[in-house]
C-alpha cells in the first residue's frame, strides 16, 4: 500500500538512506535475506521536487509503516492518505471518493479525533487554521474531539506555489494533503541527549542527531552486538544501546578507557546517566595493531565510528617515532611500570586508518552486518565524482553528505558485508588500498580529487612547500624558491596554514591549490596561487617569510 511519507526538512541526503536502513529491520521486504539488494519504492507527488518533504513510500502493512515511522529520527509522520488536490475543491472530491471501507472504521462514534493544520514553506495563523478545519465539515466525523490523547489523528498539509529563492525546494503548483496518521518520530530523544547536557564530553563527541541517524543506518537492535574503534566519550555507543544493542568500544588513548576525567565523569558515566546498558567491554587497542586472536572472525553485528581525519584531532597508531624509524627495537614494559604506562604513538593517516578499518570490519563482522563511518571530502566547484574507499567484501549501499562549511564536508558511507572475508580476499583488498593511494594521486594531479584523504605515510617528514608554473608577474620572483617547511599532518591544515603566512607576508588575500608531488606523499607542491593584484612582492619580501625553526617557535610563543 502506498502512503504519505512527510521529512523533517533537515539533513536531506540522510533521510531516504536511514529509512531504507530501517525497512529490513522491521520485516518490510519479507523473508528476503539479500535485502541488501531490495529497495524501497518511491514516488514524488505532482509537481514536487526530489528535495520535497512530500514522498509516497510503499509498504507492505500499516504496522511496518508505523514501526518505521516510530524509529526513525527524520521522518516527521507517515500518513494513509485519504485524498490530495491543488485546491479544496479538488481535495474535497477525492476524500469522498476514498473507500467507505477504509474511512469508516475511524469515523465512528465511540472514538476520539484530532485535526491538525500543517504548512510547508508558508505561516499559517491559528484563524487560518481554524477556517481550514471548518471547511472539512464533509467528512462525516461522529466521534469526540480530543486534543490531548486522541484515538486518531488526522492532518491537513498545505504547500504552496513558489519559485523563489526562499532556501526550500521550488513547489510550482499549490498542493493539499489529507490523511490518517499512522506513526511519526520520537524527536523528544534530541533534546534529552543533546550534548550540552551530557556528563563526559571530549572535542569530537558526536551530536546526538547524528549519533542517533548512524546507529539507525547500522541497524542497531536488541541482540546485536555493535562496535566502535574510536570510541571517545562513546557517544555513538549510547545512541546504539538506547536502541537495545549490546556495545563495545576501543580507543588508543588508555585515559579516555579508563578513568576520563575521573570516577564520575568517563565514558560509563554516561551509559548511567541516560539509565542504559553498560557496554560489554572498553579496550585500549589500536586499529593499526587489533588484538583480536588470529582464527577469530565475524563477531560483531554492526561497526560505527566517526575515523580521526585531522581536522579536530589527528589519528594516532602505536609505534612512535624512533620505533617506526627502527631506531630502536620493540620494547616489553617492566611489570611495575604498566600501571602508568602510556604507549608512545606517531601519527596516523586515514588512507591508512580506513584501509585497517574495512579489513578489520571484512573480518570481524557477520555477513549482512554493517559498517557505518563517517569519510571527510573537500568541496570545489566542478569537481569529478567522490571516489570512496572499497573493499571485495562489502557492498556500498547508502552516502550521506553532511555540510560543514563552504569548503568542507563528510560522508557518511553505509557499507553491508556481502562476502566471507578469505586470505584471498584480504590479498585483494590490500592491492585496492594501494591502488586507492595511487589514484588520490593522480586524481588530485588532473584536479578531479577533493577528498581530503592525502597525508605523509611517513607523517614525521615535513611538507617542502613551492612555487612552480606561476604564470603571475607578480609572483615570478618567488616562483623556483622554497616558501615554507612545515611538520603537518592533514592537507586542510597544510593550506591554511600555507594561505595564513601567505597573507601575513604579502599583505593581499591569497588563494591556494595545493598537490602532493611524491608517490610517497612526503612532499606537497602549490601549483596555482591568486594574489590581489594591489599586492606588490620585491625579493626583499622573501626574507620575512619565517625559517621552519623560526616557524616553529612563533607556533609556540
Amino acid at each position: 500500500m502506498w502512503y504519505l511519507c512527510v521529512f523533517y526538512h533537515r539533513l536531506l541526503d540522510f533521510r531516504k538512506p536511514e529509512f531504507e536502513s530501517l525497512a529490513p529491520l522491521f520485516g518490510a521486504f519479507g523473508d528476503n535475506r539479500s535485502f541488501h539488494d531490495s529497495v524501497l519504492q518511491w514516488r514524488l507527488p505532482k509537481d514536487h521536487h526530489p528535495n520535497s518533504p512530500f514522498h509516497f513510500v510503499h509498504l507492505p502493512s500499516e504496522e511496518i509503516a508505523r514501526k518505521l515511522a516510530n524509529r526513525s529520527i527524520l521522518v516527521k509522520g507517515i500518513y494513509e492518505l485519504w485524498g490530495e488536490g491543488n485546491d479544496y475543491e479538488e481535495l474535497e472530491e477525492a476524500v469522498k471518493s476514498y473507500p467507505d471501507e477504509r474511512k469508516l472504521p475511524y469515523l465512528g462514534s465511540e472514538s476520539t479525533f484530532k485535526i491538525t493544520v500543517d504548512s510547508f514553506g508558508k505561516v499559517l495563523s491559528l484563524q487560518q487554521q481554524n477556517e481550514r478545519i471548518e471547511g472539512l465539515s464533509f467528512i462525516p466525523f461522529k466521534g469526540r474531539v480530543n486534543l490531548k490523547n486522541p484515538d486518531h489523528n488526522f492532518w491537513l498539509m498545505e504547500t504552496d506555489a513558489h519559485e523563489t529563492n526562499n532556501g526550500l525546494p521550488p513547489v510550482v503548483q499549490r498542493r493539499i494533503f489529507f490523511g490518517r496518521e499512522v506513526g511519526g518520530a520520537d524527536r523528544k530523544l534530541i533534546p534529552l541527549y543533546q550534548l550540552k547536557t551530557r556528563n563526559y564530553l571530549g572535542p569530537t563527541s558526536m551530536d546526538a542527531e547524528m549519533a542517533f541517524l548512524m546507529a539507525n543506518q547500522a541497524q542497531a537492535a536488541p541482540g546485536k552486538l555493535v562496535y566502535d574503534p574510536f570510541v571517545g566519550t562513546g557517544s555513538i555507543l549510547v545512541s546504539a544501546a538506547h536502541f537495545g544493542a549490546m556495545t563495545m568500544g576501543a580507543d588508543i588513548d588508555i585515559r579516555v578507557v579508563l578513568d576520563g576525567r575521573g570516577p564520575d565523569c568517563n565514558v560509563w558515566s554516561n551509559f548511567k546517566q541516560y539509565g542504559l546498558p553498560m557496554p560489554v567491554g572498553l579496550l585500549r587497542a589500536d586499529n593499526n595493531l587489533p588484538p583480536w586472536r588470529p582464527g577469530l572472525k565475524e563477531v560483531f553485528d554492526a561497526i560505527i565510528c566517526d575515523p580521526p581525519y585531522g581536522v579536530r584531532a589527528g589519528g594516532r597508531k602505536s609505534g612512535g617515532r624512533k620505533l617506526l624509524k627502527g631506531i630502536i627495537g620493540p620494547y616489553t614494559v617492566p611489570d611495575d611500570k604498566r600501571a602508568d604506562h602510556i604507549p608512545s604513538t606517531a601519527a596516523y593517516t586515514l588512507v591508512e586508518c580506513v584501509h585497517d578499518l574495512l579489513d578489520l570490519a571484512a573480518r570481524m563482522l557477520v555477513m549482512n552486518g554493517r559498517l557505518v563511518f563517517f569519510y571527510p571530502v573537500l568541496r570545489e566547484d566542478g569537481s569529478a565524482e567522490n571516489h570512496f574507499p572499497e573493499h571485495p567484501c562489502f557492498k556500498l549501499v547508502a552516502t550521506s553528505e553532511q555540510m560543514l562549511s563552504s569548503r568542507y564536508s563528510r560522508v557518511l558511507l553505509t557499507m553491508v558485508k556481502t562476502s566471507l572475508y578469505t586470505e584471498e580476499l584480504a590479498l585483494a583488498a590490500k592491492i585496492k588500498h594501494l591502488e586507492f593511494k595511487e589514484n588520490h594521486l593522480k586524481w588530485l594531479e588532473d584536479g578531479t580529487l577533493h577528498s581530503s584523504v592525502f597525508s605523509t605515510s611517513d607523517a614525521e617528514s615535513g611538507f617542502v612547500l613551492k612555487l612552480t608554473n606561476i604564470k603571475s608577474p607578480l609572483l615570478h620572483e618567488l616562483s623556483s624558491q622554497s616558501l615554507l617547511e612545515y611538520d603537518i599532518l592533514n592537507p586542510i591544515c597544510l593550506v591554511i596554514s600555507a594561505r595564513t603566512v601567505l597573507e601575513l607576508f604579502l599583505g593581499a588575500p591569497v588563494t591556494i591549490r595545493v598537490v602532493l608531488s611524491s608517490a610517497k606523499f612526503t612532499n606537497a607542491t602549490i601549483v596555482s596561487v591568486s594574489v590581489a593584484e594591489e599586492a606588490s612582492i620585491h625579493q626583499e619580501d622573501m626574507a620575512k617569510v619565517p625559517s621552519r625553526q623560526d616557524w616553529r617557535k612563533k607556533k609556540k610563543n
